[in-house]
């Protein structure tokens, strides 16, 4: 294997792929990430058996062959090497060396034979999405997953194709978060799985830029896969969490007696503020309305005592409703394009929901008001 590729073009390849390589595994050439080069590219592929990621990025193959190399190491190296370009060979035993300028560098490879292949797919289910679309609906309710892992269907975002729509579901049985997106199913992709965590996380971190992404589907794991920047394209093969998905339908309020809109950002900066106030055992806000008013309060013993108020359009009866601060922030953090959001409440003992004119919505159960 012999070629020549841009620093620039190495280092956003390695960056792609290099968080799912290494961590607790035991076997060495998980650690270590896949070099192929073909004609007018350089293929780098970094697998931890749950998630494997590619990266094709262009590149001047001389001659084209494979090696594995440790991913760590190479990407360290990438960084602190002055060349502009980069001359990269393997020999037989799949030594790597790198050279630019008065530079040189061996690495140690491992065989490629040794590196897991790359999952197949059936035919058929595959659909079309725009990856500014897919990253705002993660970013909408990733922050609603699990992390108990006793419930294991819920430690991942549920993906939902029915009807010509892209249902994105999370929750860890306190709060949920759902949003929509409009979308063809061709026929025959219908169907429902289960992003796990690890997955959600690396998709969100690569799926910067626009531009069409592919999401293809299996019983049991599903590929992800775009043009990037630069000339790269990037795909991304995970497992799927085994199990169904609970009906969250159910849990959603089918009416509310109160409807407010509220200032996003203002409601937003009053909570981050009132949530210094809040402590382990005292970690809850007070939202109370009022005629036109909504006051915001936190009291801790061990802290000390917020309070905040807000002009609303309120005119029902006096109502006082308490919620862990951080469950009301990370959803209005997410829905950072909206102005005003709306505050669906019944009493202090029934859920709230938070809504916005677009098709998201967000469930949080309320926390007991101390007396």
């Amino acid at each position: 294997m012999n070629l020549t590729i841009a620093k620039e073009h190495l280092l956003v390849g390695l960056q792609a792929v290099q968080n799912v390589a290494g961590g607790r595994t035991t076997l060495p050439v998980l650690h270590n990430v896949l070099l192929q080069a073909e004609t007018g590219q350089l293929r780098l592929t970094a697998t931890d058996l749950d998630i494997l990621i590619t990266c094709t990025v262009p590149a001047t193959v001389g001659a084209p062959g494979s090696t594995t190399v440790p991913a760590r190491t190479l990407l360290g190296l990438a960084r602190e090497l002055n060349g502009v370009e980069l001359e990269i060979e393997a020999d037989e035993r799949f030594t790597c060396s790198l050279r630019t300028g008065a530079s040189y560098y061996r690495l140690r490879g491992i065989s490629p034979d040794e590196f897991p292949p790359r999952p197949t797919f059936p035919q058929g289910r595959e659909v079309e999405i725009a990856r500014e679309a897919l990253a705002s609906m993660l970013r909408k309710t990733a922050y609603a997953v699990s992390t108990d892992e006793s419930r294991h269907v819920l430690n991942g975002v549920c993906f939902n194709l029915k009807d010509d729509k892209l249902t994105l579901v999370a929750t860890d049985g306190r709060r949920l978060a759902l949003v929509e997106h409009e979308l063809p199913i061709p026929e025959g992709a219908s169907g429902e799985f289960i992003l796990p965590s690890k997955a959600v996380n690396e998709i969100g971190r690569l799926l910067a830029g626009t531009g069409p992404l592919k999401l293809r589907f299996s019983e049991n794991q599903a590929a992800f896969e775009f043009a990037g920047e630069q000339g790269t394209n990037i795909l991304l093969v995970t497992k799927l969490v085994d199990g169904s998905y609970p009906n969250y339908r159910q849990v959603i309020p089918t009416e509310s007696q109160h409807r407010v809109a509220v200032p996003r950002e203002e409601l937003l900066h009053a909570l981050r503020r009132a949530e210094y106030m809040t402590s382990e055992k005292a970690n809850s806000v007070k939202l109370t309305f009022t005629r036109n008013n909504l006051a915001i309060t936190a009291n801790s013993p061990d802290v000390g005592e917020a309070r905040e108020s807000l002009a609303v359009n309120y005119s029902g009866s006096d109502l006082s409703i308490a919620f862990n601060p951080r469950y009301l922030i990370e959803p209005l953090n997410a829905l950072d394009e909206y102005e005003e959001v709306f505050l669906e409440l019944n009493d202090e003992l029934s859920p709230g929901v938070i809504k916005v004119n677009g098709p998201f919505l967000y469930v949080v159960m309320p926390m007991r008001i101390a007396t």
